[in-house]
């Protein structure tokens, strides 16, 4: 069902035309038949593929009201049965995912989307081991809180539960396929999994082992599907099934991101980028500011919780040639200001505009001295993405001004922004990390695939 658009079909269905002898009339009349009906062939198949995805997603609706009164102990059995097929199907889960790195050679994929691609002995030990991890989690489902005794006698609580059905739509990683429906399950919702075109035989073969994990635990296999066609209607379709769909939740760079979110007629848990923080304060202790920085932008330079500017109040512009020397040594490129560049050596290059609004993803720093804490927030709130910002200081009411008035997703006192996770944050594993306010915000848990009902418990009470 992957076929070229109407248009370029229309395009690629002219004439062959080798010789001006060969340009009849005649031939071109029935050039012209064969395009219509090639175009209109294609028309009947984006056709299909939206039909095919809305069935896909009324099956995962009808699921979710299985999986809602379904027990904890069942979609555990789920998780770990799904264990199991994985490590009885090692050896073609390895075989499927070869032709998606054969062919990802032969289109000309970079060494960063093939390493992501890839699925190793190591990688698909480490899923065996999330499914464990997964199933051994609290369940966040049916549990109720808050409840208050009224006036009127009745008494009022609250109960966390399903969402329903979510989407996950994600690039290159075909361990996302599992690692996705598994938090999903575990919170009781159904998942429709969408992968990119270049690992369609890993998450095929991955999925077969999720049904095999549903049938064996006695859930309907709608409970968890991956959408079997690349053909880039499905997404089109899946973003807006709003009639089926709960949430929609992507996971890849920044223009899949805003493609999805920019059509998308389902709620999207996201966050485009992550232009990080760290703000050295005039009061910060030397050692602390040099290890924070070191660690936030060197750890792992690829990931969205990683530095990508450090802002220096002037009174501690001193410790700036140390910090830039230690990340130079490093390997990272640093970007600064006019007052950076005349401070040290080792800040090579000048910032522009630009700079302060670069997810660099890569060994780049951008660094700016400021006025103090008003112009380092001034800054944060023009340039940041909201996802992670951090302050180094040992005073505690500019620390604290800093939690209240930084509007970001996670804010920090004398910690690395690397620490902006759902494991490290305690909450098991997460499926992604919001920059929104609505719902979830800051790296999502199991919780946060959930939502909560009031929950009303009476004795005959009526209202007076």
């Amino acid at each position: 069902m992957n076929r070229v658009s109407p248009l370029t079909a229309a395009y690629l269905t002219t004439p062959d035309q080798k010789t001006k002898d060969q340009k009849t009339q005649k031939q071109v009349t029935k050039d012209q038949v064969m395009t219509q009906q090639a175009t209109k062939e294609q028309a009947m198949t984006a056709n299909d593929v939206e039909q095919q995805v809305r069935e896909l997603a009324q099956q995962a609706k009808l699921a979710a009201r299985v999986l809602a009164g379904a027990s904890a102990a069942s979609r555990n059995a789920a998780l770990l049965a799904t264990c199991e097929a994985l490590h009885e199907r090692r050896d073609s889960l390895l075989e499927a995912n070869a032709l998606d790195m054969a062919r990802g050679r032969e289109t000309g994929l970079d060494a960063a989307l093939l390493d992501r691609l890839e699925l190793t002995p190591v990688r698909l030990e480490g899923l065996l081991s999330s499914l464990q991890q997964v199933a051994a989690l609290p369940d966040p489902v049916g549990a109720i809180d808050h409840v208050r005794t009224m006036p009127s006698g009745i008494r009022v609580g609250k109960m966390r539960v399903p969402l329903g059905v979510i989407a996950i739509i994600y690039e290159s990683r075909p361990n996302v396929t599992v690692e996705a429906a598994s938090l999903c399950l575990k919170a009781g919702n159904a998942a429709i999994l969408r992968g990119g075109s270049e690992a369609i035989e890993s998450n095929l073969a991955l999925g077969a082992c999720l049904t095999k994990g549903m049938n064996a635990a006695g859930l309907p296999a709608a409970a968890v599907q991956v959408v079997p066609t690349t053909d880039r209607a499905a997404v089109g379709a899946l973003i807006t099934a709003s009639e089926s769909v709960d949430l929609v939740i992507p996971r890849g760079g920044k223009g899949l991101i805003e493609r999805i979110s920019g059509s998308a007629t389902v709620p999207v848990l996201k966050h485009l980028d992550g232009i990080c923080h760290v703000y050295i304060d005039g009061e910060a202790d030397t050692d602390k500011a040099l290890a924070i920085t070191l660690n936030a932008k060197t750890q792992r330079c690829g990931t969205c919780n990683t530095l990508e500017t450090l802002l220096v109040a002037e009174a501690a512009a001193g410790q700036l040639p140390a910090i830039a020397q230690a990340l130079a040594a490093a390997g990272v490129e640093l970007r600064g200001c006019e007052r950076a560049l005349a401070l040290s050596p080792d800040i090579t290059v000048a910032a522009t505009e630009e700079d302060w609004q670069t997810e660099y993803l890569a060994p780049i720093l951008s660094v700016k001295v400021v006025a103090d804490l008003e112009a380092a927030m001034a800054h944060i709130a023009r340039y940041s993405s909201g996802h992670t910002e951090s302050i180094v200081t040992e005073n505690h009411s500019v620390a604290m001004r800093f939690l209240r008035e930084v509007d970001s997703s996670s804010v920090m006192i004398n910690a690395s922004t690397r620490f902006a996770d759902g494991f490290e944050y305690g909450l098991g594993a997460e499926i992604g990390i919001s920059t929104d306010k609505l719902h979830a915000r800051g790296p999502v848990g199991l919780e946060g695939l959930t939502s909560s009902k009031y929950v009303v418990f009476g004795d005959g009470h009526i209202r007076q």
